[in-house]
C-alpha cells in the first residue's frame, strides 16, 4: 500500500466523514472505493473498444443461429407488461451565454 496526501475542501471532507461513519467504514475505505468506481467507469470504454473492433457481424449471426428456438423456462420469462411509452424530449430553457469580459469591453 502507498500513502497519498490529498487536499479537499472542508465541506467535501465533512460530507465524506459523515458518509463513512454512516456506512461504518473509514474515510480511507470510502475514498478508495469511490476512486475504484470512478476508474472503472472511465476505463470501461477503453476495455470494450478493442473487443468491439474484433467483433464480426457474420460470426455473431452464425452463433445466434445455433441457439435453439424454444420457449424459456417459467422462471426465466419476462413479466408481460406493456412496452414503455417513448418519452418526448423536453425543451430546456437556457440563459443566454455571457460574453467574456474582454468581448464586453470591446463592444462599449
Amino acid at each position: 500500500m502507498s500513502a497519498l496526501s490529498l487536499r479537499l475542501p472542508n465541506s467535501l471532507h465533512e460530507r465524506a466523514r459523515d458518509l463513512a461513519k454512516r456506512e461504518g467504514i473509514s474515510i480511507n475505505q470510502l475514498v478508495s472505493s469511490a476512486l475504484a468506481e470512478k476508474m472503472s467507469a472511465l476505463l470501461t470504454e477503453e476495455y470494450l473498444e478493442p473487443r468491439a473492433r474484433r467483433g464480426n457481424r457474420s460470426r455473431f449471426f452464425a452463433a445466434l443461429a445455433q441457439v435453439p428456438a424454444i420457449e424459456p423456462e417459467l422462471n426465466d420469462r419476462l413479466p408481460a407488461v406493456a412496452p414503455p411509452k417513448r418519452l418526448q424530449p423536453t425543451k430546456t430553457h437556457r440563459r443566454p451565454r455571457k460574453r467574456p469580459r474582454s468581448a464586453r469591453r470591446l463592444r462599449r
